[in-house]
């Protein structure tokens, strides 16, 4: 079985290794997660490929703070946009390489994507989203007042800065991925969870200080495109209860409602496999068929039913 599938790769598969975040290190790394993706094209799936920018967008971030006397910050819509052309760029070279190799006709482009949110969304008022280095409490409490950041303190590590994450509501550019898709493009959109814009009384559509999580814009521009399928992976070849405990389970398959009461119990982690189901349920719940949770390694099998989480519609 194909059709057209979005893969969501996450932004810590680009910089898993902290000593080893150049460009040209990050280009050797994705150089992998193209080998499993061409897979699926080889084997006639049509793809969607979006992508994290966790690490990159903190490395921006920091740049911003080391030369914040002589340089002006970039704001958050600008970082987004400029991890999309970074990453794309490295996709680009390694998926296009691949291809080549194999000697595919497709060829991947990478575009620049803009999702709507709404200006009301609660997110706005309760920023949650950290991101951006570790900082000590005097450090934090300076860039409170001075920069007016939001700041919390992040699991014991040290003090985060902490952004609105509103949930995405359109993906503005579908039309443009839908007709890249229809002249046999492989194309990566929304990296990052896309440039979150807002739009004016007058129609005009402006950028935001924001985050969009990765996994829900992903979901969003599967619907928007009418994908049959949505993979997401991660760094585990399954969703678990239990996960990292003495009762611990992998999941095979689940309904919509077994997920559902799998959340209500509190089984996913916040930050980590919680938005994931959550984003695979929004999808299913908008009309989607399949949404799938595994790691790269078994991206080709879970898709032929062999591996992952599968959440499926009765």
């Amino acid at each position: 079985m194909t059709g057209l599938v979005v893969v969501a790769v996450g932004g810590n598969a680009l910089a898993a290794d902290p000593s080893r975040d150049t460009m040209s290190d990050q280009l050797a790394t994705v150089q992998d997660a193209a080998l499993h993706v061409v897979e699926l094209v080889e084997s006639g799936w049509q793809v969607v490929l979006t992508h994290g920018n966790g690490p990159q967008i903190g490395a921006i971030l920091r740049q911003n703070e080391l030369s914040a006397e002589t340089v002006p910050a970039m704001s958050l819509d600008f970082c987004g946009a400029a991890t999309q052309g970074t990453i794309g760029y490295l996709f680009e070279t390694a998926l296009n390489n691949e291809l080549r190799r194999r000697q595919l006709p497709a060829t991947a482009v990478s575009v620049v994507t803009q999702v709507l949110v709404d200006p009301a969304d609660p997110a706005f008022e309760a920023p949650s989203k950290p991101i951006g280095t570790f900082m000590e409490r005097e450090e934090a409490v300076r860039a409170a007042r001075i920069l007016g950041w939001d700041v919390v303190e992040d699991s014991g590590r040290g003090y985060r800065r902490v952004v609105a994450s509103p949930q995405p509501i359109a993906i503005v550019q579908r039309e443009a991925v839908r007709t890249l898709l229809e002249q046999g493009f492989l194309v990566i959109a929304a990296g990052g969870g896309g440039i979150p814009m807002s739009e004016t009384a007058t129609g005009a559509l402006v950028g935001v200080e924001a985050v969009i999580d990765k996994d829900h814009a992903s979901a969003q521009l599967a619907t928007d495109i009418g994908a049959d399928t949505l993979l997401i992976l991660t760094n585990v070849p399954q969703a678990a209860t239990g996960f990292g405990g003495p009762q611990e389970h992998w999941l095979d398959e689940l309904t919509p409602e077994d997920a559902e009461a799998h959340l209500a119990a509190g089984e996913f982690a916040e930050g980590s496999m919680k938005p994931k189901v959550q984003a695979a349920l929004d999808f299913l719940t908008r009309g989607g068929r399949c949404a799938i949770i595994t790691d790269l390694d078994s991206a080709p099998a879970a898709l032929v039913g062999t591996a992952g989480t599968r959440i499926v519609r009765g």
